[in-house]
């Protein structure tokens, strides 16, 4: 639903009942678990909003990422194994950017990352992770990314990854997974911008 609600709309609990013909407390659950997870912005006494991405936040996302994602590629590395979930998300991937199918591409980005993280079979990397990849998600639904990404580029880098982590090399691995996300990061800065004036959260 978030990506396809601008940024600043309100989301109520009856909104959510009457779009999703679910209860009013299993509405109230999903808002707040939202909430909670930074992907909807809350304050007190007024109704929940779709939260603005800024630079920051885009700095501090992709920075976190580092943190988890390196650290999970040199242990992917040294058992020198490619999840076979995320050598399918690539492949789908690779066909979304010759159709330049930017939402689909977009998910199988997204998908690509989750699989390298879940193969390192650690439930708190993982819950961290699916948390810090939520806002990922919403910060490239409010950017165009195909417009952002070069879609090639990307499959290459995704690529090299996997090729690292075949080779054993960890090191070359987490320095492959820095130079990604760094760069990622600093195209969807230079996006945001580019398309406001005013960098403010919400």
């Amino acid at each position: 639903m978030l990506g396809k609600v601008a940024p600043g709309s309100m989301i109520t609990e009856a909104s959510v009942t009457e779009r999703y013909s679910v209860s009013r407390p299993t509405a109230k659950a999903a808002v707040e678990r939202l909430v909670a997870e930074g992907l909807l912005l809350r304050v007190a006494n007024r109704a929940a909003r779709v939260p603005r991405l800024g630079i920051t936040d885009i700095v501090d996302l992709y920075d976190s990422r580092l943190i988890i994602e390196a650290a999970v590629m040199r242990r992917l590395a040294r058992r020198m194994r490619v999840p076979s979930e995320a050598a399918a998300a690539h492949a789908e991937l690779l066909a979304h950017s010759d159709e330049g199918d930017e939402t689909n591409f977009t998910k199988a980005d997204i998908a690509f990352h989750r699989a390298l993280v879940a193969a390192s079979g650690s439930p708190r990397l993982i819950r961290m992770h699916s948390i810090v990849l939520g806002e990922t998600e919403l910060c490239m639904g409010q950017i165009r990314t195909m417009r952002v990404m070069d879609p090639v580029l990307v499959a290459e880098e995704h690529q090299g990854l996997l090729d690292a982590i075949e080779s054993g090399d960890a090191e070359l691995t987490a320095e492959l997974t820095r130079s990604h996300l760094e760069g990622t990061r600093d195209r969807l800065v230079e996006a945001r911008l580019r398309a406001t004036p005013t960098l403010e959260r919400h």
